[in-house]
């Protein structure tokens, strides 16, 4: 039987990136197609039927009864950040085929069926919404709003959907689905270091962190840098520059906030050009709903006096945002009581990631097991977890896939 970290050796040369290092795997490229075809392969090799839903979603079975309403899910994502590490999101694939090797091992016979599902856009690296496959299936995201998002290239997703074989015309809610989702449990790699510090392989999840993604557009005077004079000037990267300090500032002065700027981008971009306009993204994050929505109006504001200042303007637009979210709790105790056999005493922990889990946490019961990361650094090429913990992790999700089923 293979073991997780086999199955991940398999596809360690899938998307690398030469020039920020880790991975760079964006939905519907080269890299993620290849990963999927992988993941059909491999589903194929272990006798479960792949088909392909009307959002691009993966899902491979394991009938054990005529019906597949109110099938037991797990999967994750293949799908990466620019440049992520080699574990969020294939750790969770690659644990849920080894996890249905071992139930064959130990001769479980389900009484429902079970099916391993891989979600794209997760991360939202390439169109700029998280969660993105899972937001079409529970009908959380428009459609029209959806084919219209471009990348960087100005690709846009009908056009990179359509590459792939998906048919862009039937995309949103998907009923058929949502009715075969009785319950889903997603293992992922611990992106922080709770279980470090807890020196334990595997946890529980028990909330996953609010959060939500704006764009802040500035616009200014675009001009020659060698012949415009320093008083002349409305630069809009001077006020963004300004902007990135604030939204650090005003998540400092909230306790458990988060806010960060992970993408500046000016138009047009040339060396000696003064920018006409800027681009930057914010991430902003907090437990409480109401104080992600006072922070982003707290940062917005400070945009705006900043803007003035510099004679330029400023423009907020919200591309996507997700409430905190409880996991299941009927849920969480049946994991719990799972893993005593092989894992007693496994602790809880809170995620400040965004995950799948919690979207279809609006259709049906969701819950999340961790892999503890030695690093405690993840969305990054140091993002690692140790061959032991990894095989760890598939047999705490066989166990409890073992009792759900």
């Amino acid at each position: 039987m293979q073991t997780v970290s086999s199955v991940l050796d398999s596809i360690s040369d899938v998307g690398r990136d030469a020039s920020r290092g880790g991975y760079s795997r964006g939905v519907y490229t080269g890299a993620e197609s290849s990963l999927r075809e992988w993941f059909s392969a491999e589903a194929a090799a272990r006798g479960l039927s792949v088909e392909t839903d009307r959002n691009g979603i993966l899902w491979a079975w394991w009938d054990a009864t005529d019906s597949r309403d109110g099938a037991l899910v797990t999967g994750s994502h293949l799908d990466s950040v620019p440049g992520g590490g080699a574990y969020d999101g294939p750790l969770g694939v690659a644990s849920a085929l080894v996890a249905v090797d071992l139930l064959r091992e130990r001769g479980v016979q389900p009484n429902r069926s079970l099916a391993v599902a891989v979600f794209p856009e997760e991360e939202g690296s390439r169109f700029g919404v998280s969660c993105l496959g899972s937001r079409l299936l529970t009908g959380t995201l428009d459609p029209d709003q959806v084919r219209s998002l471009k990348d960087t290239d100005g690709i846009t997703f009908a056009d990179a959907a359509r590459s792939a074989g998906i048919d862009v015309s039937h995309l949103g809610r998907d009923e058929d689905a949502i009715r075969r989702i009785g319950d889903f449990v997603e293992l992922h790699v611990e992106q922080g270091r709770g279980l470090i510090d807890l020196d334990a392989p595997v946890a529980i999840g028990s909330t996953m962190l609010g959060h939500g993604r704006w764009r802040l557009s500035i616009t200014g005077q675009g001009n020659h840098a060698g012949t415009t004079l320093m008083a002349d000037r409305a630069d809009p990267m001077i006020a963004a520059a300004q902007v990135v300090l604030a939204a650090r500032t005003v998540a400092a002065e909230q306790d458990g906030a988060r806010a960060t700027v992970g993408r500046l981008q000016p138009v047009p971009g040339g060396t000696n050009v003064i920018a006409s306009r800027v681009d930057l993204w914010l991430d902003v994050r907090h437990e409480e709903d109401a104080v992600t929505a006072s922070l982003i109006e707290k940062i917005h504001g400070r945009a705006q006096k900043i803007c003035a200042f510099e004679d330029c303007r400023a423009t907020l637009t919200e591309e996507s945002r997700s409430g905190t979210v409880h996991f299941d709790g009927a849920l969480q105790r049946t994991l719990g009581n799972a893993l005593k056999r092989s894992f007693p005493g496994a602790p809880t922990l809170p995620t400040g990631a965004g995950h799948d889990a919690g979207i279809l946490g609006t259709i049906a019961p969701t819950a999340m097991l961790f892999v503890r990361n030695p690093t405690g650094i993840s969305h990054s090429p140091e993002e690692f977890v140790e061959r032991d913990d990894a095989d760890a992790g598939a047999t705490a999700l066989a166990d409890v896939l073992e009792d759900l089923l």
